[in-house]
């Protein structure tokens, strides 16, 4: 078969479309021909050699995938999956290439939706996102309604699905964003308080638009440079769950100001988990979120889909942060 191999950590041109051996699925796996897959900042992280595969895991970019299953290995015939259903599926690497073995419990179906089934080029750009939205903001963070939830980068992948999970769950939901336009987007699925982060203040903004409670749940994929604001702005019992570091690794944490509010913070990665825990997400996920599309109060938000062999360009486009929602790589 063909992937995306990395020559060395570098830029997007290290990305190559190169001949490779063919996976073996494994006890309890699945094979799938892939027809595309899921974008993520985790890929680029990986292509400049600060974000290893876990052990075992192909050493591929690629979170997330969708196809139609080739081949079932040792134990997986009882899983209820057969050869030819079309399928998504949450990885831990090797998206990007024409096949790549996955573990049975980390597959979903076609999500149904008003239309019909969703289309398999569609479908890849869910997995990732919605396991982890849901993981975090609803499993770990516990958000219900009447709360209100701040997103970080409101226009990304992960922000446009956290959007309208958290409106379909009855939250208030305040976003950031880097552009009036982004903003508009944002407000199109569902927002409620805009904030441009280029030239406004994200706590004052939102304890100002909430009357002066702030965030019950922050989801952040910034890291470091948010840390004391995510704190200020955290309503009394507050959880900011923290899932990217692109301000940097390194915070000081007013512990005052966080037991003052009663609030936590909580740092988690969906990718290095056990299989157990991902098949657990995954199930949930297919309970709660698999509903929503198929009634259309929550769809999938592609910007722009690619060749699997430009996947440079790909990275580019997420590199530069012009995109609102997935891009998506097609075999």
């Amino acid at each position: 078969m063909h992937a995306i191999t990395v020559t060395e950590p570098g830029g997007p041109d290290v990305l190559t479309w190169t001949e490779v051996d063919d996976p073996e699925p494994g006890a309890g796996e699945v094979l799938v021909e892939v027809v595309a897959a899921g974008v993520n900042r985790a890929d680029l992280l990986q292509r400049q050699g600060h974000y290893d595969p876990p052990p075992g895991a192909p050493p591929y970019p690629g979170l997330e995938c969708s196809g139609r299953i080739a081949a079932l290995g040792p134990d997986a015939a009882g899983t209820g999956w057969r050869v030819g259903d079309e399928v998504c599926a949450l990885l831990a690497g090797g998206g990007y290439a024409e096949k790549v073995a996955v573990p049975a419990g980390q597959l979903l179906p076609l999500p149904g939706t008003p239309g019909g089934p969703l289309d398999l080029v569609t479908a890849a750009a869910l997995p990732e996102v919605a396991c982890t939205v849901w993981s975090n903001v609803f499993m770990l963070a516990g958000l219900r309604a009447g709360e209100t939830l701040l997103v970080h980068g409101g226009a990304s992948g992960i922000g446009t699905m956290a959007i309208q999970l958290a409106k379909a769950a009855g939250a208030t939901v305040a976003v950031t964003a880097g552009s009036p336009e982004k903003l508009a987007r944002c407000a199109e699925l569902g927002a409620d308080i805009l904030v441009d982060y280029r030239e406004q203040d994200f706590a004052a903004e939102v304890k100002e638009a909430t009357g002066g409670k702030g965030a019950d749940v922050v989801l952040d994929i910034i890291g470091a440079k948010y840390l004391e604001r995510n704190v200020r702005v955290l309503a009394t019992g507050g959880r900011i769950v923290v899932i990217g570091l692109q301000g940097g690794v390194k915070g000081e944490l007013h512990l005052g100001a966080l037991l003052a509010k009663r609030g936590t913070v909580a740092a988690t990665s969906l990718r290095a988990r056990p299989a157990a825990e991902k098949a657990e997400i995954v199930a949930a996920v297919r309970e709660h979120v698999w509903p929503l599309l198929a009634d259309g109060r929550v769809r999938p938000v592609v910007d722009r889909t690619l060749p699997m062999s430009n996947a440079s360009g790909a990275h580019r486009v997420l590199g530069g942060s012009g995109h609102v929602g997935k891009v998506v790589l097609t075999v």
